[in-house]
């Protein structure tokens, strides 16, 4: 459980990741940003690393449970990765700093630990999405001509994809909006 000034320093972690990028995200910056010396930030953070997986957990917990949420849902198949996109598409609008963290694993190359928990959140997302793709392939909904697990890594590539298009053109259309026309075109590659 994270103390109020954690959750803080996290909160203006990812302000200065989306003013700055993720290397304007430094002790010294994060201290000037919420008004407390550097000192205070280490007695809540071993070092920025650490915030960095803080930021990631969050991450974490919260698809974990949008994913779930969707698997165990009563929809059909390809109606639960629309609304997954969709989802995703609106959360990322509200905090774009977290598209930066997120789909910056170049970035954490030399930090295996950064590394390992971006890999677990695609792992257990990619495989919640598989389970997705299944049951629409065995509900007759989803093409099965191609394998559920190819159709996830082709689905969560091109949301990573998009969203990182948009991120690179410094947020420049409207990722709901346009979020939508890309959901239609993935529904004619996918369902049966």
């Amino acid at each position: 459980m994270q103390t109020a000034r954690q959750k803080e320093i996290i909160e203006a972690a990812l302000e200065l990741i989306s003013q700055k990028g993720i290397q304007g995200l430094t002790i010294k910056n994060l201290s000037k940003k919420i008004g407390i010396t550097e000192p205070a930030i280490y007695r809540h953070f071993e070092d920025k690393i650490h915030i960095l997986i803080a930021i990631l957990e969050l991450f974490k917990k919260n698809t974990e449970q949008i994913f779930t949420d969707e698997l165990k849902g009563d929809k059909r198949a390809i109606d639960k990765i629309e609304h997954l996109f969709t989802k995703f598409f609106v959360s990322f609008s509200a905090k774009p700093s977290l598209v930066a963290v997120i789909f910056s694993e170049e970035i954490f190359r030399n930090e295996p630990i950064l590394i390992a928990k971006i890999s677990d959140i695609i792992n257990k997302n990619d495989k919640i999405l598989t389970e997705i793709m299944n049951d629409g392939q065995r509900n007759d909904e989803i093409r099965n001509d191609v394998d559920a697990k190819h159709l996830s890594i082709v689905v969560m590539g091109t949301l990573r994809i998009f969203v990182k298009k948009w991120q690179l053109s410094d947020y420049s259309f409207d990722l709901t909006k346009e979020g939508k026309k890309l959901i239609k075109s993935i529904k004619l590659l996918i369902v049966k």
